[in-house]
């Protein structure tokens, strides 16, 4: 029997518990396990490095969640992308990153990958010719994101899974922005789904986590040997708190969505910002692609102060319910400036981000609340 996506989110990989008929799948927070004999672990449970039931229920859930066979629970989003960087990719290949990416990733690539051997080229993922013009004969991953981080940008999945495959390459999406509510990327083509499960995933600002979830069992048999080999897993305690936050992921996303759409709209509309950029809207350059491959249009929305970078510094000076902090995601509205914040890293790169720009995490707050703060922090 096929279930809806809010009964998965509650019940893939939660049965209750077979020895006490707990609810709630336990935390095992454990570091071994006793074997039943010499070579004969139990149920397969040696060491929590490479298996732990808190972790495997979580990465049950999220398989599920995103329609792939095999699912991997991480320390952090970046800590999945470093274990995919190094399964698919040896020293000389090659991988096309967009312009627009999370500073993180870029520093991935531009400060780590890149000194191991790994090339890579920012392209405007938006642009499918412009990521064909940007892969090489030893293009083994296509890297997009979207909505991308923090101009939110769109790319057609399906047509860049169509170009990946046509040289020989991979398909990975960073779906943290949508989460698998709004966007499922392996069902339009992608063959790597990946996640900060810090953000949307878990939801509640309380808990760090990164995940991989693979379309072809193959390769994520591939990813899980280099999981345990690299040993970046998220504990016991963490597998738990994401996969409560995922229980309610559903309604939130209908209330970031809900939330967001009233405050593009406002600001849409005010003097003293120059540019809103929320996919929700229809002149945004990718509003119809969003709508052919997103359920709604998320929580995420950058505007660019009209007062250029100064201003911007001084509407996120002056929030207050919107909170000034990096990160996104959470039930709390949070407010940055990229330039000087998450995207620090990508100064002087392709990859620098506009001075004037803002960025808003957009929560589950009343909203006319959210506006107000807004309409006074905008001065």
């Amino acid at each position: 029997m096929s279930h809806g996506f809010e009964t998965l989110a509650i019940h893939a990989g939660q049965d209750p518990e077979a020895r006490t008929g707990a609810v709630i799948p336990p935390i095992y927070q454990t570091s071994t396990y006793a074997q039943d004999a010499v070579g004969a672990p139990r149920h397969g449970y040696e060491y929590s490095r490479s298996g732990n039931p808190t972790r495997d229920a979580l990465q049950e859930c999220l398989a599920a969640l995103e329609g792939g066979p095999v699912a991997l629970a991480f320390a952090s989003g970046l800590a999945a992308e470093d274990t995919l960087l190094r399964t698919v990719c040896k020293p000389g290949d090659h991988v096309v990153i967009p312009d627009d990416a999370y500073g993180g990733t870029y520093r991935l690539f531009a400060r780590v990958a890149e000194r191991w051997g790994l090339d890579y080229t920012p392209a405007k993922v938006s642009d499918t010719d412009a990521v064909r013009a940007a892969m090489r004969a030893t293009t083994k991953i296509v890297w997009v994101e979207t909505p991308t981080n923090p101009l939110l940008g769109i790319a057609d999945i399906a047509t860049l899974a169509a170009v990946a495959h046509d040289a020989g390459a991979l398909l990975a999406v960073d779906n943290t922005f949508a989460s698998p509510y709004l966007q499922q990327p392996i069902a339009h083509g992608a063959d790597v789904v990946v996640h900060s499960t810090t953000k949307y995933i878990g939801g509640h600002s309380d808990v760090v986590g990164g995940a991989l979830i693979a379309a072809d069992a193959g390769l994520g048999d591939e990813l899980r040997y280099h999981q345990n080999a690299m040993g970046a897993i998220n504990g016991p305690f963490d597998a738990w708190l994401t996969l409560r936050g995922i229980k309610t992921l559903g309604v939130r996303m209908d209330r970031h969505c809900d939330n967001a759409e009233r405050i593009a709209a406002y600001l849409d509309g005010h003097a003293k910002v120059a540019e809103v950029i929320y996919p929700g809207l229809p002149s945004h350059a990718g509003h119809e692609v969003a709508a052919k491959q997103m359920r709604r249009f998320g929580g995420m929305i950058s505007f660019r102060a009209a007062g250029g970078e100064e201003h911007a510094v001084e509407i996120c000076n002056r929030a207050k319910l919107f909170v000034l902090a990096e990160s996104l995601g959470g039930v709390e509205s949070l407010i940055e400036h990229p330039g000087r914040m998450t995207h620090a890293s990508a100064a002087g790169s392709p990859l620098e981000v506009p001075g004037d720009l803002v960025r808003l995490s957009v929560g589950i707050e009343t909203v006319d609340d959210l506006l107000a703060d807004l309409e006074q922090a905008l001065g």
